[in-house]
């Protein structure tokens, strides 16, 4: 299974590789204008497939309600990132600590191919959040990093998201190319913060950053803050990948044929067991390393850029039939504070 993950991930970095352009900038704190709004979409079929060969005449783009001019229109794969890694050392990740450690080195190596134009950083957060690797396009000192981690402590989520927006160093170009991307490896609760929910999704959404979530959360249990992971990703384009709640979705008897063990039909401590998390989380991997890469990019200059309204909503429409999914950001604040 291991080999298998390792050729995927290869596959991965081939296709993101790219010609090198300017190496990071070491700029203290995220900034962005709002003369133009930029708004990553992801499209997918009923079946979860992305729809890649869409143009810019198939889509609509509203700004409370009144329709804007798309003025930039892209849907290159493999568009070129700045990714922040933000892993929770928290009680809660003790369990399967070492699976997820590996999950996160994957998608660093899968996201960092060693080209100038695909970077990322590293936050660790228990009771407290701290940035341990600064922004860079060397994938391996990421990595090394993960490896030396222990899980304990509490959880200052929303602090590592403030962290994301404000204490590292830029890439020219952001927000632009490469885009601001974080994914969140976590069950998403909050024990320590000093920054609040709404605070840092307002923070998120001034700064152009999209969100994406790894669940921590295994089969069967339950996880208070998945609220706090849904809306962090969902109200900034992303979302949220569980790699653990569908393990036992192909096992035929499954809660059906009850056990002294407990209705588990790959027993903890097997090889069957083993191999179906390594699958769960090796296809949350390449699903979120593929829509990372893979997302249309719309932006527009804002025709009532004067308006009162401190919060702007937005709406995307295609031209496609209603079973297609749409994501995007679902709004912007038209001035930074």
């Amino acid at each position: 299974m291991l080999a298998r993950c390792l050729v995927g991930l290869t596959a991965i970095s081939l296709l993101i590789a790219q010609a090198p352009t300017t190496p990071p900038q070491d700029i203290p704190t995220l900034r962005t204008g709002t003369a133009e709004v930029i708004v990553p979409v992801t499209v997918t079929d009923e079946k979860g497939r992305f729809v890649s060969n869409l143009e810019v005449s198939d889509f609509k783009i509203f700004d409370e309600g009144r329709e804007q001019k798309i003025v930039s229109f892209s849907r290159e794969r493999n568009q070129p990132v700045v990714v922040g890694f933000l892993l929770d050392l928290s009680n809660a990740s003790v369990t399967h600590w070492a699976k997820f450690q590996e999950a996160a080195m994957e998608l660093v190596f899968g996201l960092l191919p060693g080209d100038r134009r695909f970077s990322g950083y590293l936050i660790a957060y228990a009771t407290e959040a701290e940035l341990l690797v600064n922004t860079t396009d060397d994938a391996e000192s990421i990595a090394d990093r993960i490896r030396k981690l222990k899980p304990g402590g509490g959880a200052a989520l929303f602090d590592a998201v403030y962290m994301a927006c404000t204490r590292r160093s830029l890439v020219e170009g952001e927000p632009v190319q490469p885009r601001r991307v974080i994914i969140v490896i976590g069950d998403g609760h909050d024990s320590a913060s000093s920054k609040s929910l709404q605070e840092v999704l307002e923070l998120a959404q001034r700064n152009l950053v999209t969100i994406y979530g790894m669940s921590t959360v295994a089969f069967g249990q339950y996880a208070e803050g998945d609220a706090n992971l849904k809306r962090l990703c969902e109200e900034t384009g992303g979302r949220v990948e569980y790699p653990l709640q569908q393990v036992y979705t192909d096992v035929s008897g499954y809660l059906s044929n009850p056990s002294d063990e407990g209705n588990y039909a790959y027993k903890v401590g097997t090889g069957l067991y083993a191999a179906a998390l390594a699958k769960g989380i090796f296809n949350s991997v390449a699903a979120l390393a593929g829509e990372v890469t893979t997302q249309y990019i719309l932006l527009f200059r804002p025709d009532n850029a004067e308006s009162r309204k401190t919060v702007h909503n937005l709406r995307v429409a295609v031209n496609l039939p209603p079973t297609v999914k749409i994501r995007h950001r679902q709004y912007y604040y038209p001035n930074n504070p």
